[in-house]
């Protein structure tokens, strides 16, 4: 190892690394070979880019690396560094035969490892809605979190965790057009209040086929959910909801992850209605969850 330097790290990768307890102001840069180093073994994300990749490698042989790749100090059983943030970075340098990268190394845990492999993961601005919901899930899975610790470690709501997991349970076809970018995740949680699962893979297609809007394949799950033609003919002037209803439905579904219905004066007493709809009992028990209401 030689040239090293004192230098911080960017905004970025300085608030993903500030639970560690590292001050980044006085950390040191050094130039490690690039054969002493490999990627980091929970690092969920698998494929990149080639073009993007390409560009890197251009910009870097142009302009070198401006800011330094993290690894994790190897102990006495491994004896290669560990990319914990920068593996987009170390791949471009390969790319152009670099022999060197300046790289900032810490000494950490296999468990904070795998945190700052998801983490860094989800600094990403080009994940698609089920690589989040795999991000997620491999931190409840790897280090035994709940939903709850999730959503406080990564400051978002629980709602919004449980929306991103429910993904996972979608037919693979399903999945293979979100991860195109084919389907939005408005799309996909309409997808998942369908009561006939075995018409999942379909009604995807059709809705990727025909560029269905979230409001427009929405009308069609009520449709085949069994809803009786009276109820459908009866549910068009829905559209003339003022647009606070309609807004309220629309904060509701996102809240829940699921379909919600807010109908005015529905009774001759005028009083209003809301109506959640739940596929399972587990499913029920999730909304029960976000409500905050405990039957046990």
């Amino acid at each position: 190892m030689a040239n090293k330097n004192q230098k911080g790290l960017g905004r970025g990768i300085e608030a993903l690394f500030a639970d560690n307890g590292v001050d980044p102001k006085e950390e040191t840069v050094s130039d490690i070979d690039l054969k002493t180093i490999t990627p980091n073994p929970y690092q969920p994300r698998q494929k990149f880019d080639k073009a993007a990749l390409n560009d890197l490698a251009a910009s870097i042989k142009e302009s070198g690396v401006f800011q330094p790749i993290i690894v994790r100090q190897p102990d006495a059983k491994k004896e290669r560094y560990e990319i914990l943030a920068g593996e987009r970075r170390f791949r471009a340098s390969k790319l152009i035969d670099n022999k060197t990268i300046p790289a900032i190394v810490r000494s950490v845990t296999e468990e904070q490892m795998m945190e700052i492999a998801v983490l860094e993961n989800l600094q990403r601005e080009d994940l698609t809605p089920l690589e989040e919901a795999e991000a997620y899930n491999t931190l409840m899975t790897r280090l035994d979190l709940t939903q709850a610790q999730v959503s406080e470690r990564l400051g978002k709501s629980r709602p919004y965790i449980a929306n991103y997991l429910r993904l996972l349970g979608l037919p693979i076809i399903v999945k293979e057009y979100l991860n195109k970018k084919q389907l939005s995740m408005g799309q996909a949680r309409t997808l998942l209040s369908l009561k006939d699962r075995s018409r999942l893979g379909d009604l995807a297609k059709r809705a990727v086929d025909e560029k269905l809007t979230v409001r427009a394949l929405e009308e069609i799950v009520g449709q085949i959910n069994g809803q009786s033609k009276k109820k459908i003919k009866q549910s068009k002037p829905s559209r003339r909801k003022s647009p606070y209803i309609r807004s309220s439905e629309d904060q509701l579904q996102e809240k829940f992850g699921t379909q919600v219905s807010i109908n005015e004066n529905s009774t001759k007493q005028g009083v209003g209605k809301i109506e959640i709809d739940y596929l399972t009992n587990d499913d029920l028990s999730r909304i029960l969850d976000i409500l905050d209401v405990n039957l046990d």
